[in-house]
This record gives structure tokens, sequence and C-alpha cells, in this order.
């Protein structure tokens, strides 16, 4: 039978749905088509796989491709889909075993030349495919983002003729192992404040509480360099706490973090529109104040900020989390932050 499933995952705000991708070939005129909601750069996969197939020395088979990405209901955005149809069109055309794709989840963009690359959202991907007890299959460049999930066996490679071999069972990859960094210390901390004794202990009753704080000085009185070392003498994070943090940046797109174990520290302009701040775009992404989640959001110049920006701060503080309800679905971002204000006194 020329069908092949192979496991992957999608991307909807925080959460990573299972995806399972079903190629079928058929007899008929040669063609490829993707359905189950594809967005453009999902459709745009059918060149990149082509060449990537070809170019790994493989055979393209000259038949009627039918890949379908279900559920249907769900949008499929991205190019993080490569890797799993590769796998499903060889599969399908006998050219790699079948017996153990359920085994595996493929997550990856493909260069023409068969090359993985990575992804972004990864993070929250190898956490469900933890979850799910299977293997994740991914490009090296995303291999210490994925490792941090702990108890995921995590399979790095650079090319598909890596992932042919390990699935042939020729020559087996070993699961990655991120190199391990102790706890590094903030590179600014509050003793190194001289003076300043009653704003030093302001913060640390607020960070022994977990209160908000507004800081009211004329310029040049050190209102942002006291505020920046705010996150220094707050607890340090849990493991959960640090993943967390570091999924909600892997899903805006900003990769891993420095620093896994420090406490996020955010300092929008005043001029950043109430989307910059809350998050939001047609595809919902996490703003600065979910990027803020378990650290400390600073809005220096407070007075200057818009009153609607302001406004749009409530919720969350209330809550600690932020809704962003869109036509297609609605998408839930954490916001649990502490908030620094500062300003000066009316003149």
């Amino acid at each position: 039978m020329s069908l092949a499933i192979t496991k992957s995952r999608g991307k909807l705000g925080i959460d990573a749905p299972e995806i399972s991708v079903e190629v079928h070939l058929s007899n008929g005129l040669p063609a490829f088509n993707i359905v189950g909601l594809p967005e453009t750069s999902v459709k745009e996969s059918k060149d990149r796989v082509r060449s990537a197939i070809i170019n790994s020395h493989f055979e393209f088979p000259a038949r009627r491709i039918t890949v379908n990405l279900a559920p249907a209901d769900i949008p499929k955005e991205g190019s993080r889909f490569d890797l799993a149809i590769a796998i499903g069109i060889l599969a399908a055309s006998d050219q790699i075993p079948k017996r153990s794709l359920h085994k595996y989840e493929f997550i990856s963009e493909l260069a023409l030349s068969g090359d993985l690359r990575s992804v972004d959202s990864m993070l929250p991907s190898a956490q469900r495919c933890c979850d799910s007890g299977r293997e994740l299959v991914l490009a090296a460049s995303n291999a210490d983002e994925a490792a941090l999930v702990p108890t995921l066996s995590v399979l790095s490679a650079t090319h598909l003729l890596e992932v042919s071999a390990h699935l042939h069972a020729r020559q087996l990859i070993e699961p990655w192992v991120i190199s391990t960094k102790g706890k590094t210390y903030p590179a600014h901390e509050l003793r190194d404040v001289i003076g300043q004794h009653h704003a030093k202990r302001a913060l640390e009753i607020a960070a022994t509480g977990g209160h908000h704080i507004i800081l009211c000085g004329p310029p040049g009185t050190g209102k942002t360099m006291l505020a920046s070392r705010l996150g220094g003498i707050l607890p340090s994070m849990s493991n959960p706490e640090a993943i967390a943090v570091a999924a909600i940046h892997s899903v805006a797109g900003k990769g891993l973090r420095k620093d896994i174990w420090s406490r996020p520290f955010r300092a929008p302009h005043h001029t950043a529109s109430a989307m910059a701040l809350v998050g939001g775009g047609r595809t919902p992404k996490p703003g600065e104040i979910s990027l803020a989640h378990n650290g400390v959001l600073f809005l220096d110049e407070l007075p200057e900020f818009s009153r609607h920006v302001l406004e749009v701060l409530r919720e969350p503080l209330e809550s600690g989390h932020i809704m962003i309800s869109r036509i297609a679905a609605q998408t839930c971002f954490p916001a649990q932050f502490q908030l620094v204000a500062a300003m000066n006194p009316c003149p």
C-alpha cells in the first residue's frame, strides 16, 4: 500500500498540537498536492521537499502525491513540516522502512540540498513530544533548545541522509546531550549601587512580597539602574519556570535564551503600541508582558505612555495571563510579571 503516516507538531500559541502527515501515492498524472488548511509557507514546501529528495540521491516518485495534514481544522504555518513530508514520501515509495515511523516525530525545515534547518517554537513542541512518549528528530541547531525538556530523546541531524540511515538502522543517531552549565549570577547586582538606601530598601520589600513599585525622581538619579537590578534579588527560577520562560521566547521567534536561569527584564519604549505590549498579529505572538513572564516589566517615563496602552495592563496584572482573540481562534499567553515604573516629578 502506497500510504505512509508520520508525526509532527503544529504551532498554536504556546501549544503544539500533534499533526499527522499522511502521504498517499496513487496512479495518474504526476502531481503534488497538500491539503489540510496549509498556509502559503506550507504550500511552498512542495518545491523544497522535491529538490531535497532529488539532491539526496533518492528517487522522487513520478506519481500523484497527496499529502494530508490532519486534523484539517487547525491552520498549518511555517516550514516545520518539510522533514515529515519528505520522510512520508520516501516511506510511501518504499525507499525507507515504515515499521518504526510511529516512534518518532519529525520537525525541521529542508534546504534544497537536503540539509536540515532550524525552526522557531521548538520548545513547546519538544514538551508535547515528551508527553507522547516519542523521540524527536530535528535539526542540530535546534537540539540544545529541545534538550531542555528532561527525559526527551532528542535525535539531531544535519542532513536528510542521516535521518534515512537512522531509519534503516545502518547508522544510528545518538541522543543529544545538552552541555551542562551552572546557574550564573546576574550581571547587575543591587549591592553594586552606592547610596540610595531608601530606594534599595523599597526594592527589597517589593522583591520579598512580589509587589509592584513606582520610582519617582529627577532625571539622572538612577531609577533605571535600580530597576534593572531588581531581578538579581528575586528568588531563583525553578526548572519549570525557566522552561516556561524559554518556551515563550521560542514562540516569539527569539530562539534559546543565553541564560535560561536569569529572570527576564523587559523595558519597552514609551512609544510602544498596545499590541506590542500585550501581543497580537494575524497569527498571535507574545508581547512584552508575556516576554517578561516570571520576571520584571519596566516602564520608564510612565506618564509618556498612551492611556490606552496603560489600560490594557489591567487584565494581565489581575489574572496573570492575557487572552488574544482572533476570528480563527483564541490564544492565551502567560503574563505573571512584576511591574516597575519610573517617572519624573512634576515641575
